[in-house]
């Protein structure tokens, strides 16, 4: 490699897992292993935790689906939490083709929301990701651009652009979780049924799903010291309950009206 100029500084070193990801350390693509690659690997782990959750990745298993040993898949991947990361990359490919289409900024954010969502729910143990930083892998700075790219129009500062896109996905993430969660949860009391049932017990015997938030809150609360959370606990419900989606547009739509009123106030006077 060349000396740095003043143009271009010496380039610090990364830590593990973005050194590979961002092309300063090689991707084992030939290494002792014939067929064996950080890839290769990638889309295993993948494949595992969108069939089992992320919680059913391991190196060990890894090596038996790819036929290798544990031992050989760190010649490629040094930790899991290396791995980790290579996985969040992998999940989100294809970002940097992305487009976003829509009239306005709003339409565009919107978009990208949905897009980002739609993702997730792909690859929900994104859900189970630690999140100590923001994603900082190539596939993310893409997604990241996008969204920047959507607000071109709206005169915010860049800083701003950026704590809006942060707030929106973090939105994203925590909705997505719960339905997630929600689905795990339903799926085990399910399976302990039918568990109780081949084994001849009685459906009594068996947990049923968790109920759901308005039964628990008739359980708990009175009117005299909860009266605003008991009219919502005892009102008819709607005819046509929102969904998960419906839910998750809603907040969605709503944190774009907070977007535009920051807009407003970020106008300069005699541009509103």
């Amino acid at each position: 490699m060349a000396d740095p100029t003043p143009e271009q500084p010496a380039q610090r070193p990364l830590p593990p897992g973005l050194d590979l990801l961002w092309g300063r350390r090689e991707r084992g693509k030939r290494g002792p292993q014939p067929g064996l690659t950080a890839d290769a690997i990638v889309e295993a782990a993948i494949r595992i935790a969108d069939a089992d959750g992320l919680e059913a990745v391991s190196m060990a298993r890894l090596a038996g689906e790819l036929g290798f040993t544990t031992m050989s898949l760190y010649r490629y991947v040094r930790s899991k939490e290396e791995l980790l990361q290579l996985m969040w990359d992998g999940g989100a490919i294809g970002a940097e083709k992305l487009v976003i289409e829509g009239n306005g900024w709003r339409e565009r954010l919107r978009a990208w929301a949905i897009i980002q969502r739609e993702m997730i729910d792909r690859h929900p143990w994104y859900t189970q990701m630690p999140m100590a930083a923001p994603p900082l892998a190539p596939n993310s700075m893409h997604f990241v651009e996008r969204g920047l790219e959507a607000m071109d129009e709206t005169g915010l500062a860049d800083s701003d652009k950026l704590r809006i896109i942060g707030l929106i996905s973090s939105y994203t993430l925590s909705e997505a979780r719960m339905a997630y969660d929600a689905m795990r949860a339903a799926k085990a009391a399910a399976a302990a049924a039918a568990a109780a049932a081949a084994a001849g017990e009685s459906a009594d015997s068996v947990p049923g799903p968790p109920p759901d938030y308005e039964a628990l809150l008739r359980e708990l609360i009175d009117q005299p010291t909860f009266p605003r959370l008991y009219r919502l606990a005892w009102e008819d419900p709607p005819e046509e309950p929102l969904s998960d989606w419906d839910q998750f547009l809603f907040g969605l739509d709503t944190v774009l009206d907070g977007v535009q009123a920051l807009i407003d106030r970020s106008a300069p006077p005699g541009d509103h």
